[in-house]
């Protein structure tokens, strides 16, 4: 296992900020992980774990602990049963199981970050989320001091959350195992109306898998949303917030707000999510509380992403203090507007949105 001490965070991370930490660890092999997380607990020290470095914003004092880069490798494939090492980046696997034919995460591709990663935040987009396709994720459990199995059923998914991350100080996953479709070379059902209207298909439509894949890798890039290191507009976390979920009595207020602020005849997106609960657009919110694409300081060091308002960027040369000072912007003119705070989907490090 390669260790360093005082090394840069920022690189490891889509962002590209963050300062040093005290000491980083790369593990290759599940032993290696296994190690370094057991050494980091003996010593009492913080720990903090690195994947594929998309959904972190580190402050600019770095972080004093161990820093753990996940680099497992690990790619298994049992009829249309996946296993998957936490370090293999998730896009990549994707592409692989589309070019074996099988369906149930076709529609995750272009996702950054690694394959570990997407149980913690139960990862989703273009009508897919892991958790319809998840059947188990093997993690060392700290409190136990054990590598422990578990099921589906026991990981408490639900929108961009999950038990791993409501305790994350205390599992590491490992390995994730998927139950994919064979669909004689289809898609599984088209859910997502942009996906659809992309493909020139109907809501519930399968389609040739690689061309579901290569649609949605077309619909992200043209939000910034595909890695391109000479793209700033992909230094990001790509979406930065979560999308709001209120219940029926804050959603009547936030309805006022609307009417109030832009007139009774304007239409918004909305979702029914389970009873009672309704899940609004983070993107118009930001949109009509006045933040363009593109809107930042006159520093130029961040901004709202050119092509999608959802995306906070680092425009060369920025400091965690800017990202944070421009979302907190932000935050707070959806909040003033519209009454609704808004939540930060990427994991901050020695550092938070609200103070």
């Amino acid at each position: 296992m390669h260790e360093l001490h005082d090394a840069p965070l920022a690189p490891l991370t889509t962002f590209r900020l963050g300062g040093p930490a005290t000491r980083l660890a790369t593990a290759t092999t599940e032993a290696e992980l296994i190690a370094a997380v057991r050494a980091a607990d003996a010593e009492g020290t913080p720990l903090l774990l690195v994947g594929g470095g998309s959904n972190l914003v580190i402050a600019d004092e770095g972080f004093d602990g161990t820093a753990v880069h996940i680099a497992t490798t690990g790619f298994e494939l049992d009829g249309t049963d996946l296993e998957v090492a936490a370090g293999e980046t998730w896009t990549d696997a994707v592409a692989q199981t589309v070019e074996k034919g099988l369906a149930g995460i076709e529609c995750l591709a272009g996702i950054p970050g690694s394959a570990g990663a997407t149980p913690i935040q139960n990862v989703g987009a273009y009508g897919q989320e892991v958790s319809s396709t998840i059947t188990e994720v093997i993690a060392y459990d700290r409190r136990a001091g054990e590598t422990v199995t578990v099921p589906s059923a026991e990981c408490a998914f639900s929108y961009r959350h999950s038990r791993f991350k409501a305790d994350p100080d205390r599992f590491v996953v490992l390995r994730v195992r998927f139950r994919l479709e064979d669909a004689d070379g289809l898609s599984a059902p088209v859910r997502y109306g942009e996906t659809a209207r992309a493909l020139g298909v109907d809501v519930g439509d399968r389609v040739p898998l690689a061309r579901a894949r290569e649609t949605v890798l077309k619909l992200r890039a043209g939000k910034g949303m595909v890695l391109d290191p000479d793209d700033h507009d992909t230094w990001s976390a790509g979406s930065f917030f979560t999308n709001p979920v209120l219940v029926d009595e804050e959603f009547a207020a936030f309805h006022a707000r609307v009417v109030d602020r832009l007139g009774d005849d304007v239409s918004f997106p909305a979702f029914p999510t389970g009873e009672g609960r309704t899940k609004l657009s983070a993107a118009w919110l930001i949109d009509k509380a006045g933040f363009s694409k593109g809107y930042g300081p006159a520093s130029g060091r961040v901004s709202i992403s050119t092509k999608h308002t959802l995306a906070l960027t680092n425009r060369g040369g920025a400091r965690t203090a800017d990202l944070l000072a421009l979302a907190r912007e932000v935050a707070a003119g959806v909040e003033d507007a519209f009454g609704v705070r808004l939540v930060n989907e990427p994991m901050t490090v020695g550092c938070s949105l609200w103070d």
